[in-house]
């Protein structure tokens, strides 16, 4: 087993499975991260709110749509939100759980959602850096660039990556000014002139999410640094054809 995940640099064209291989199995759950890893992604993408003291992998901010529960995920106990069924009779995991379960067969992208998100991601990252993990084994991610800046505070290692799902003015200026290592883009903001200007700014381009043949080519032909998919398969298919 390696003792360290795949660094993002050094992969041409990276393929990270978006809240596992959330195509095939219940998304951002252990079975969805294990099938990932089993298709062969470096990388994979969770979603994490901080609550009560506990780090819980779950994308939406309401429980209707992916688990058997209703309401705020934010208004819950942590009791109640993991007696919920998040498909396919798995639970909502913890990060600790998901880190324990990755151990170093991937890199892990933590998109920061709830309030307060990046200060207790950056203390259960640095408990693990004292057991052997790596600082680029990790990328942390948010559309709440606040959060962002409170890592960079926290630490000046960690990678960064600026979210953005809507065309805003100086882009990658944002990101620059966060000290980010990479802006994640929406499909539809994937341009030549964003990319190259992102490239020559010294940044990494990774696009979400991009699923079909089409779009994966696409992405291919426009040099970004990786794609977030729901069908890691399907990319490792199309990269093995051209």
């Amino acid at each position: 087993m390696a003792s360290h995940a795949p660094n993002l640099d050094q992969i041409a064209f990276n393929c990270i499975g978006h809240r596992g291989a959330c195509g095939y199995a219940p998304e951002n759950t252990l079975s969805s991260f294990e099938l990932a890893i089993a298709m062969g992604c470096p990388w994979i993408e969770l979603d994490v709110y901080h609550i009560d003291g506990e780090l819980l992998v779950i994308h939406d901010d309401t429980l209707d749509r992916t688990t058997n529960g209703r309401g705020y995920v934010m208004d819950q106990s942590v009791a109640y939100l993991r007696s919920l069924d998040a498909g396919d009779g798995q639970q909502i995991p913890t990060l600790t759980e998901v880190i324990e379960l990755i151990d170093h067969r991937a890199g892990i992208n933590v998109e920061l959602k709830g309030p307060d998100t990046g200060e207790a991601v950056v203390s259960l990252i640095h408990s693990y850096q004292t057991m052997g993990w790596h600082a680029d084994e990790f990328l942390l991610s948010s559309f709440q660039h606040q959060e962002l800046e409170r890592v960079r505070t926290l630490d000046q290692e960690l990678k960064l990556g600026a979210l953005f799902g809507r065309a805003t003015d100086n882009l990658v200026e944002k990101a620059q000014q966060l000290d980010a290592y990479a802006i994640n883009l929406g499909k539809r903001l994937a341009q030549k002139q964003l990319i190259d200007k992102a490239h020559e700014a010294g940044l990494r381009v990774f696009v979400y999410t991009v699923n079909v043949a089409e779009d994966i080519a696409q992405m291919l032909r426009l040099n970004v640094d990786g794609v977030f998919t729901n069908y890691p398969d399907r990319i490792f298919t199309l990269i093995g054809e051209v």
